[in-house]
């Protein structure tokens, strides 16, 4: 045997290729010449050069050839690989279809079958046609049609082929299910622990058991992601993603996708991260567990909550929000050095907003794109890409109430007004307090501002907030609880939880409407709906100690509240029915600068006995009613709107409140 220099892989490994093919090629010639008579002796003479020459081809490799990777990959015997040869032989080589069309004696039979590879290859065994044997069960070769199984065409599969020529690339069948993932980015570390410690878990694994799914839990995708790309590139696997609403609903058609993989998964190693973050239906989500239980290989699942897996070991892996810290590091790293130009908006946002890895980069674009279209403007601009960013879930699932009302249009007593501007100074130095003055490290209890505001419908409660939302320059959203309570148990819980997960990332203004008819005194348990209940009251009261924002609720009966949900808000404060002095202020400031009025007397006004929102709704009716007579806005005017608003609440209109208006 000659010794051959070592060549690059796979030129050195298409000669092997090819060797290895010759070898089955002399098979088939000495099984022809067999039914054709003719003296061995000189096939066993032809037999050892071909060996010869897969030797010399061997002696060329510098490391295993994707044919001796294959085999060993999937245990086959020689029988087996021989029988993958002579299938990809029919693919690259012409002369080897003329070969099993001569064996066969029938020209239209130029392809070949498991009764040509029985008759003609070494070490023949029939198990290796089972469909439990690899050959079939990983689907290497294609079973044609045939009336017998012996004589029905093999095809080699395609994926496969590729990988024997030395070119592996993604099985075209799971092109535009997965994807590859990005380059990695620098992670927190918090993040960097996390991905150490996935690290550390598949390292320790048993071979024979496999790696345990890794649950990668949080509401930031990107973070998710990051994290597992840089697991991958650490211990040198190749990272795809798949979304699970691209997971088949049916059951064929998934488990095709699954064994598409799990052969991928043999062949080069990747790694697959199912991503969980759309709101998927009970069809699509009743999809997923199986379908990842059924996986092989690394696998990550990306979703804000853990699966329920029961078929597969699975670890989870929290990937928590950065800290202000590590908030502050990848703002410097998103920003570079358009930070100096923003005028120490940084440390303002870190201490509102809890945006991940994905919202501050994109809050980063964002602010160079504004920097450069806007003429250099700095003014709030790192703010208000925040704001836009923590935007898009809440939106989903809570009404956005545009914030326009400043303390001038709010008429309330002193000490109101100075309870209000207490709670904007709690929300508004929270990093000093909890992150420097060390109070958020003793626990995650507690830590957020809940107030209750309680008093007859119309007294500015929902003013109240507009005005706190538009002075810290925050998003106020509405709650509606018919659409967060639900009758089935676990969902209310399930709701909430949503609601207050978009809202960390915003530090969002929450406005629970009429909270008297969530959060009533809680029932004395007699029947499984009191307890649950009640679980739900708990549920909320802990979403509302830990939330690092501002949770407002209303109510006209404060009596209906349980005195143990009382105890754990931070601030109530009280709106009184306005007296007439407080309406005659409102009066005073209800019509626009650009309204045209004639002989308002706000005195007179003020006697109608009625709170600011039905002084509102009077002057919005007694605008039109004066659009439409093409007159400025008089005492008629008011009158006859304050008339349609007091049979609206079936109230009467008394003598001393309109006297001597007209």
């Amino acid at each position: 045997m000659s010794v051959t220099a070592v060549l690059p892989w796979s030129e050195a490994n298409q000669r092997y290729l090819m060797a290895a093919l010759g070898v089955v090629t002399g098979a088939l010639d000495r099984h022809i010449a067999r039914a054709e008579g003719d003296e061995p002796a000189a096939d066993a003479a032809d037999a050892q050069a071909r060996l010869d020459a897969l030797a010399d081809a061997a002696s060329a490799l510098p490391a295993p050839s994707a044919l001796d990777a294959i085999a060993a990959t999937f245990r086959l015997s020689a029988f087996e690989r021989d029988v993958l040869l002579l299938c990809a032989g029919a693919e690259l080589d012409a002369r080897v279809a003329a070969l099993c069309a001569a064996a066969q004696g029938d020209a239209r039979r130029a392809y070949p079958t498991w009764g040509l590879a029985l008759a003609a290859l070494p070490d023949a065994h029939w198990s290796a046609l089972a469909p439990i044997a690899p050959l079939r069960r990983w689907r290497l070769i294609e079973l044609g049609g045939g009336e017998l199984l012996t004589a029905s065409l093999l095809r080699i599969d395609e994926r496969i082929l590729h990988q024997l020529v030395g070119i592996p690339q993604l099985d075209e069948r799971l092109r535009g299910i997965v994807e590859r993932a990005s380059a990695p980015i620098p992670l927190p570390a918090s993040h960097e622990a996390a991905a150490r410690r996935i690290e550390r878990i598949w390292s320790a694994a048993d071979p024979s058991v496999g790696a345990p799914h890794v649950q990668l839990c949080g509401d930031d995708p990107l973070a998710r992601r990051a994290v597992a790309v840089t697991v991958c590139r650490t211990i040198g696997l190749d990272l795809h993603v798949m979304r699970a609403a691209d997971v088949p609903l049916v059951l064929a058609e998934r488990e095709a996708v699954a064994h598409l993989w799990n052969r991928e998964s043999l062949l080069a190693r990747p790694a697959l991260l199912v991503e969980c973050d759309e709101p998927e239906g009970a069809e699509i989500s009743a999809a997923v567990v199986p379908f990842v239980e059924r996986l092989g290989g690394p696998v990550f699942v990306g979703a804000r909550e853990p699966l329920r897996l029961r078929q597969r070991l699975s670890v989870t892996c929290d990937v928590r929000r950065p800290t202000a810290s590590e908030q502050r590091v990848l703002w410097d790293r998103a920003l570079g050095p358009l930070g100096a130009r923003l005028n120490g908006q940084v440390d303002a946002v870190t201490a509102q907003f809890r945006l991940g890895l994905s919202g501050i980069r994109a809050a980063g674009v964002e602010v160079a794109t504004a920097l450069v279209t806007e003429g250099g403007a700095t003014e709030r601009v790192l703010w208000n890409a925040c704001r836009r960013q923590a935007r898009p879930r809440l939106d989903g699932l809570a009404q956005r109430i545009e914030a326009n009302a400043t303390w001038d249009d709010l008429v309330i007593p002193e000490r109101q007004r100075a309870v209000l501007a207490e709670i904007a100074a709690h929300v508004r130095h929270q990093l000093t307090v909890y992150e420097r003055w060390g109070f958020g490290s003793r626990s995650a209890r507690g830590l957020g501002v809940s107030a209750l505001f309680h008093g007859p419908s119309g007294t500015g409660k929902t003013m109240a907030a507009e005005v706190l939302a538009s002075e810290l320059a925050l998003d106020l959203y509405r709650i509606d609880l018919s659409q967060v309570v639900s009758k089935y148990i676990g969902e209310t819980e399930k709701n909430l939880r949503r609601i207050f997960d978009a809202a960390e990332e915003g530090g969002a203004i929450l406005l629970f409407d009429e909270a008297d008819a969530l959060f009533g005194k809680r029932s004395e348990v007699k029947d499984s709906h009191d307890r649950y209940a009640n679980i739900e009251v708990s549920y909320l009261l802990q979403r509302m100690e830990a939330y690092r924002g501002l949770a407002v609720l209303t109510t006209n009966m404060k009596g209906a509240l349980d005195s143990a949900f009382l105890r754990r808000l931070r601030f109530v404060v009280a709106f009184p029915f306005p007296d007439v002095a407080d309406r005659a202020a409102i009066w005073g400031r209800i019509f626009p600068r650009e309204t045209p009025t004639e002989a308002l007397d706000p005195v007179r006004l003020a006697r109608l006995n009625v709170a600011g929102g039905n002084i509102r709704n009077i002057a919005l009716h007694a605008a039109f009613l004066a659009a439409a007579a093409g007159e400025p806005v008089r005492m008629t005017h008011v009158l006859q709107a304050a008339r349609g608003e007091y049979a609206k609440v079936e109230k009467a209109l008394t003598d001393a409140e309109i006297s001597g208006w007209a």
